[in-house]
C-alpha cells in the first residue's frame, strides 16, 4: 500500500504548534477488505466495537485498528461509512425515537439529516496514528480543543481563504466529521457527541476535525506563517481591563500610519524582497536606472546601530560588550551567530532595532515625497514578508531565483559550503512559498537581458498602476 514519507515532519511540526494531546489519526476507506492485510501491525477487534472505541485506540492507545462490517456492535457505526445498510427499524423513525427525539417523525427527518457513505463502494476501514507513514490516508481526525480548533481553522483559511460551515446532526456526530469530510472534500469541524464521550473517551473540551489529507500541509504552512506573526498556542491573556494596545500585532496599530507612509500625493510604494543572492540589489539599481527611489532597510539597519545611537546602547546592555570591535562598532557576525541559535535573544534584538529603522523608513519617506512630485519609491527589505511588513506598500516584488541557485550562488559569493549556505537559507521563508506574497516576480536565473526586459515591463506597469491612486 502506498505510503508518504513526509507524514512524519508535518505531524512532529503541527503537534509542536498545537501542543495536541492525542494522536492525528490517518482514516483510510478500503475497497477490498484483503487490503487490510497489508497494513504493518494492524489490530482487529476481539469483540464487536463502537466507531469511536477504534478511534479512541488509535489516537491515545497508538494503535493501528482495522475494520469491517461484522466487526460492529450495531448497524449504526457501519451504515455512516457506507459497510452495511441501515435496518428498517431505524428508517422508520423506531431507533431513534426511543432516546434522541420526541416522536418517530422526528426520528425519521434525523435519520434522513445524517450523511453518509455510499453503500456498497467499500468493503472495511483501517486507522492509524499519522505521524508512523502507515499508509496514505483519505481523511486526518485531530481532537483539540477549542482554542486550538480556532487555530487550525485560520491556518487552513490563510491563504485562499473561504468560510468555513459547520454542522451537528446530534447524536452520530462521527457522520458530521467523516462522512461530510469524505462527501463535501472539505474540513469538517463536529463536537463529538454523548456516545462518542461515554464509549470513545472524549473530553469535556474535546472537539473534532476531518481534514482531507491533500490539505494537511496547507494547514501547517499556515499555521507558521501565523507562528511568524505572533499568532500562536497557547494563547496568553492580555488582561480584560487592560489597555491592550500593546498586545495587538504589530499592523493593527500600524493601520493608523498608512495615511503618513503611503500618503495622498499620487506616491507609489514598493516592497523589494526576495532572499539571500536572490539578485535583490541588481533589479533595484535597474529601477533607479528608470526613475525610482531607493530605500535600503539594510543601509537603516546599520544606521540604527552606529556607537552611541539608542539601539547601540541597548543591545550592548542586554548582549554586552562581546558583541562590539575595537572601534566599538558592532561585530555582526558575532551577534548573528548568538541570535541565529537563540529565538528570545532574536527577538529582543528586534526589540531594540525595529522600532529604530521603521522611524528611519517614514522619515526618508517623508524627505522623499516632499523633494519629488508622484514618486516611485521602492524599499528593500530582505525579511518584509518574514515581518510582515506587506500592509505598508502599494505593491510588492519578489526577485526570484530557484532555491537550487540561491544555494549555489550564496555558496560562491560568501566562499562557503553549499552545506552551510542551506542551512542559511533555512532561516528564511522558501523562495518558492514568497511568490504567492507577490504583486510582480521578477525571474533572475537568466541572463541579464532578460531580466532587464523584465525590469522594464515592470516600470510600464507601475507607470500604469500610479495613475489609479
Amino acid at each position: 500500500m502506498e505510503k508518504n514519507q513526509g507524514w512524519e515532519k508535518i505531524i512532529r511540526r503541527m503537534e509542536q504548534l498545537l501542543r495536541l494531546k492525542s494522536f492525528p489519526v490517518a482514516f483510510k476507506m478500503l475497497e477490498n477488505r484483503e487490503d487490510l492485510n497489508q497494513i504493518p501491525f494492524l489490530r482487529r477487534p476481539n469483540s464487536p466495537m463502537t466507531l469511536c472505541q477504534m478511534i479512541t485506540l488509535v489516537r491515545n492507545f497508538d494503535w493501528t485498528v482495522g475494520a469491517e462490517q461484522k466487526d460492529f456492535m450495531n448497524p449504526t457505526c457501519p451504515s455512516i461509512v457506507g459497510l452495511s445498510d441501515i435496518p428498517e427499524y431505524n428508517k422508520d423513525g423506531t431507533f431513534r425515537s426511543i432516546v434522541w427525539v420526541k416522536t418517530r417523525e422526528d426520528a425519521r427527518r434525523y435519520e434522513d439529516s445524517i450523511p453518509r457513505l455510499p453503500l456498497g463502494k467499500y468493503q472495511a476501514l483501517a486507522m492509524a496514528p499519522l505521524v508512523y507513514n502507515p499508509f496514505e490516508p483519505d481523511i486526518v481526525l485531530i481532537y483539540a480543543n477549542p482554542a486550538q480548533m480556532m487555530l487550525l481553522i485560520n491556518s487552513l483559511q490563510f491563504e485562499n481563504y473561504e468560510v468555513m460551515n459547520f454542522h451537528c446532526v446530534g447524536e452520530s456526530s462521527c457522520s458530521d466529521a467523516i462522512a461530510r469530510c469524505y462527501i463535501s472534500g472539505k474540513p469538517s469541524l463536529a463536537i463529538p457527541c454523548y456516545g462518542e464521550r461515554r464509549y470513545g473517551h472524549a473530553q469535556d473540551e474535546d472537539l473534532v476535525m476531518a481534514v482531507p489529507a491533500g490539505l494537511m500541509e496547507k494547514a501547517l504552512k499556515g499555521m507558521e506563517a501565523l507562528y511568524r506573526r505572533g499568532i500562536r498556542y497557547p494563547i496568553s491573556f492580555a488582561g480584560a481591563e487592560q489597555d491592550l494596545t500593546s498586545s495587538f500585532p504589530m499592523s493593527y496599530g500600524a493601520l493608523g500610519a498608512l495615511d503618513t507612509i503611503r500618503g495622498r500625493d499620487g506616491r507609489l510604494l514598493l516592497g523589494v524582497t526576495g532572499g539571500i543572492a536572490t539578485g535583490k540589489s541588481t533589479v533595484s539599481a535597474m529601477l533607479q536606472d528608470l526613475g525610482a527611489h531607493l530605500i535600503d532597510f539594510d543601509v537603516l539597519a546599520r544606521r540604527v546601530v552606529e556607537p552611541g545611537t539608542p539601539a547601540w546602547k541597548e543591545i550592548v546592555a542586554y548582549f554586552g560588550r562581546q558583541v562590539l570591535r575595537e572601534d566599538d562598532s558592532l561585530d555582526r557576525k558575532v551577534l548573528s551567530e548568538i541570535v541565529f541559535r537563540d529565538f528570545e535573544k532574536r527577538k529582543k534584538l528586534e526589540s531594540f532595532t525595529h522600532p529604530r529603522i521603521h522611524e528611519e523608513f517614514v522619515k526618508e519617506v517623508r524627505e522623499i515625497a516632499s523633494t519629488h512630485p508622484k514618486p516611485i519609491i521602492q524599499v528593500g527589505i530582505p525579511l518584509l514578508i518574514e515581518l510582515n511588513l506587506q500592509y505598508l506598500f502599494h505593491k510588492i516584488l519578489v526577485v526570484y531565483l530557484p532555491q537550487e541557485l540561491q544555494i549555489d550562488r550564496l555558496a560562491k559569493r560568501d566562499g562557503i559550503t553549499r552545506d552551510q549556505a542551506a542551512n542559511i537559507l533555512k532561516a528564511q521563508i522558501p523562495i518558492d512559498e514568497k511568490i504567492g506574497y507577490a504583486d510582480f516576480v521578477i525571474y533572475n536565473n537568466g541572463p541579464i537581458e532578460e531580466t532587464k526586459i523584465q525590469v522594464m515591463d515592470l516600470w510600464k506597469k507601475l507607470l500604469d498602476f500610479q495613475n489609479t491612486i
